[in-house]
């Protein structure tokens, strides 16, 4: 009888882990070029739900993407659950403007900001860039299509009235592949929309001497005044090699955004995930160790809040 009875509590014990493991729901996060501070952001969100796997039974996967806009897609396909997108992209896709006029994504909901991330133009020393104007006639790596990056490259260009044509070659290398093309002198100039420090500009100026560009100007400071996802941006002297100046230039917010359609507990406990780990999340990468709960709940969100989120941040006295 004793042999019997271990033997059903043995099929039992089985059998509510099968059943725990069937009831897992797994929720995938849209991110970016692994030498970027998306794919960071999401590895880290990551990391943080499926500590608590065996209490809310979500498990988190977050992959190397395209950027910002290939994200906001893949949501909207459903395709992906979450992602991180630049605080304009999230503007111009539930708004249905620049890049996603006729095609805006009315169902796209914000859920925090994180990381602030200045629009960053690295040139080698020997190709004579000293401020953005000097990159006519250059060749440039402009990004990726689909990314952040290359979105607002086209930004800056319309701003100035250039195109493509200006440049004596336009590239569109994927992040992890434009440090080594400036290294190589395969290109003069490369762009980068995101956080700091990052381990791409990192790698490009410890291979070759190379010099981080201004943007101003009155065409950037109408950006700025017309579009309040835009902000002036400065990238502190010293953070990278031969790099001692401060760099001015503008920029926009790393988002964490999802759909709609996506259940108000999953979202609950991803937001729940990061905020009752705050401390541990900051110390994940360097570009997050300023990062404050207010600014996190309402900077860049231009999307309205997921109630999974919103509910959160009611329970925390965050918001009324």
């Amino acid at each position: 009888m004793k042999m019997l009875k271990t033997a059903s509590m043995t099929a039992v014990i089985a059998l509510s882990a099968q059943m725990a493991q069937s009831q897992e729901r797994f929720i995938t996060i849209g991110t970016g070029g692994q030498t970027g501070v998306y794919y960071v952001v999401g590895q880290s969100i990551c990391r943080l739900v499926n500590r608590g796997t065996a209490d809310h039974n979500l498990r988190c996967t977050a992959p190397s993407t395209g950027g910002s806009i290939a994200n906001i897609n893949a949501i909207k396909q459903g395709d992906m659950d979450m992602g991180v997108a630049q605080s304009d992209w999230q503007h111009h896709a539930y708004n249905g403007t620049s890049q996603f006029e006729g095609d805006g994504y009315d169902k796209l909901r914000a859920v925090f900001s994180v990381h602030g991330e200045p629009f960053t133009v690295l040139a080698r020393a020997d190709a004579g860039v000293t401020e953005f104007e000097d990159l006519k006639g250059k060749r440039v790596n402009v990004g990726n299509p689909g990314s952040g990056q290359r979105a607002t490259m086209d930004v800056v260009l319309n701003a100035l009235g250039w195109t493509m044509d200006d440049f004596a070659m336009a590239s569109e290398l994927q992040p992890t592949e434009q440090a080594a093309a400036l290294g190589d002198n395969n290109v003069d100039a490369i762009v980068y929309t995101v956080g700091h420090p990052n381990g791409s500009i990192q790698e490009a100026t410890s291979t070759v001497e190379s010099r981080l560009v201004n943007l101003t100007g009155p065409e950037i400071d109408e950006l700025i005044s017309e579009n309040p996802y835009y902000a002036r941006a400065t990238i502190p002297g010293g953070m990278y090699a031969n790099n001692e100046e401060d760099t001015t230039t503008f920029g926009v917010k790393a988002t964490f955004v999802t759909s709609s359609d996506v259940p108000e507990d999953v979202v609950y406990e991803v937001v729940s995930a990061v905020f009752e780990n705050f401390d541990r999340f900051k110390g994940l990468h360097p570009a997050f160790a300023n990062l404050t709960e207010e600014e996190m709940i309402t900077d860049g969100n231009s999307a309205p809040l997921h109630p999974g989120a919103e509910k959160y941040y009611r329970e925390r006295g965050w918001i009324e």
